[in-house]
């Protein structure tokens, strides 16, 4: 259990991970490893100071996601759509039309999830198949360039996907005592 000031265990996973390859790779990143290991109270030894060193790029700060967000909206879909249910089965052995059928009950249960949860919109109000132009300082992130992509915007070309943004999420707030990696609690029938 962590508190207010300290990551939580699964929060501590990726931390964990990412500063064991980094200490692998990164020799100056093991030295300040190093450092953080000394004992509080070892004697530190008078430095000569060295030329300053250039400045180095801006590190690149990565969001981290949170797993119980991800878990709780696998478990809504899984409670609606009985999705984990409909992904662990094997479907060699059924008919297609069955298949079909299961999915549609998926898709439903999926939709309501959305519905209910989320907001989505398009990512662009044209319609697929239209002609359009990027101007320069579009957003990469919003649209993904496909095809022959030579030089630099404007570029020209065909709408193949609208693409889509949650313009809001509304998840249920969790009890600090809910274990979120239960999915789906296993069902006895008495």
């Amino acid at each position: 259990m962590s508190t207010p000031n300290h990551p939580s265990f699964w929060r501590r996973i990726p931390l964990a991970f990412g500063a064991f390859f980094s200490t692998l790779s990164d020799g100056a990143y093991a030295a300040r490893v190093e450092k953080l290991n000394l004992p509080e109270a070892a004697p530190v030894a008078p430095v000569t100071p060295a030329p300053a060193p250039a400045p180095a790029a801006a590190p690149v700060i990565l969001k981290e996601a949170t797993p119980d967000a991800a878990l709780q909206l696998l478990a809504l879909l899984q409670r609606e759509a009985r999705l984990i249910d409909f992904t662990q089965e094997n479907l060699a052995s059924h008919a297609d039309a069955d298949i079909g059928a299961a999915a549609r009950v998926v898709h439903e249960g999926c939709a309501k999830v959305m519905r209910e949860y989320f907001s989505i919109e398009p990512v662009r109000a044209e319609n697929e198949g239209s002609r359009i132009v990027l101007q320069e300082g579009f957003d990469p992130a919003a649209v993904r360039l496909t095809g022959n992509v030579v030089g630099s915007a404007p570029f020209k070309g065909t709408l193949s996907h609208r693409g889509w943004r949650a313009s809001s999420v509304r998840l249920p707030k969790l009890n600090d005592k809910h274990d979120a990696a239960i999915l789906a609690p296993a069902e006895v029938e008495l």
